[in-house]
């Protein structure tokens, strides 16, 4: 039970890492240059990133993963991990738009809708590999 679960992660967290550095990286980077200004360090806290690039894939399969596979259904899985990103990216944009002077409310919108969308796909990810797993 350990392994499937630890699979469901992995495989949450692979999809996660490789979409969110081609947003971040490549598609996104300047956005979040402009949008934020100085409020942005100049290099990423390397520790910081990689504990919430940890712990985000748990919530993921606690919340979306497993109650996808309870209903034999990776629209469920996408659905649940879209909504957890919803929240859980909101609830990070919203706070900035309601405590930091100047935060940008279209890059709040675009971050939010980033959340979502990165949050389903590896939702969904995360279950095709532990379907793909439990059915072998």
């Amino acid at each position: 039970m350990t392994t499937r679960y630890l699979l469901a992660w992995a495989a949450t967290f692979i999809a996660m890492i490789a979409i969110d550095l081609l947003w971040l990286g490549v598609i996104a980077k300047g956005l979040y240059q402009q949008g934020m200004g100085n409020l942005m360090a100049p290099q990423p806290r390397l520790a910081v990133a990689a504990l919430f690039y940890l712990m985000y894939p748990v919530g993921l399969v606690i919340f979306a993963v497993l109650p996808g596979m309870a209903a034999d259904s990776l629209a469920r899985a996408a659905l649940l991990g879209a909504l957890f990103g919803l929240f859980a990216y909101g609830t990070y944009d919203l706070t900035n738009l309601a405590a930091v002077r100047g935060w940008p409310v279209g890059l709040s919108l675009i971050d939010m809708a980033w959340g979502t969308f990165v949050s389903g796909v590896s939702a969904t990810a995360g279950l095709a590999a532990l379907r793909w797993f439990t059915s072998r």
